[in-house]
């Protein structure tokens, strides 16, 4: 993100020293949760770093994921996770031990990514179709390694 300021303003925001120091602390972060944006606000140098209660913490990323400004990822099961826009069109594979995070390019690269089975579902649902998130379900190489999934048939 270039300028937290400007980019406030053009998605409809007051500019706030709260809002600002979250999307500093998201900057170079990967897939943090709400706790660990937490702990990157603490050490943000000063002149940046802003008190923000956790309901606070919350209420701007709410506010910056309703505009765009940051993107909330949530995997069934697993904490709430956000990242900044990166202007492409990725996915996430999530590993079902460690809970790490990979982006993963999507295979078209335009949204929504999927075709539906029967087209545009604006027809016949009221819908028009503008974005798919996919999640992959698996375990990282280093899980993997540590301890491998049983293989088919196996008894536990």
């Amino acid at each position: 993100m270039v300028d937290s300021s400007s980019a406030l303003r053009q998605a409809g925001l007051r500019v706030t020293a709260q809002r600002r120091a979250v999307l500093t602390a998201l900057q170079g972060a990967a897939h943090p949760t709400a706790a660990e944006i937490a702990s990157r606000l603490v050490d943000l140098p000063v002149g940046i770093a802003s008190e923000v209660s956790r309901q606070g913490l919350y209420n701007v990323l709410d506010d910056l994921t309703r505009v765009g400004l940051v993107r909330r990822i949530e995997p069934a099961g697993s904490a709430t996770r956000y990242e900044l826009p990166s202007g492409d069109n990725h996915h996430h594979l999530v590993c079902r031990t460690c809970g790490r995070i990979e982006d993963v390019a999507c295979a078209i690269g335009a949204a929504p990514c999927l075709d539906l089975p029967n087209g545009n579902l604006l027809d016949s649902k009221g819908f028009l179709i503008t974005e798919a998130e996919i999640t992959w379900w698996g375990e990282c190489a280093e899980c993997a390694t540590s301890s491998p999934l049983p293989t088919e048939g196996a008894v536990a």
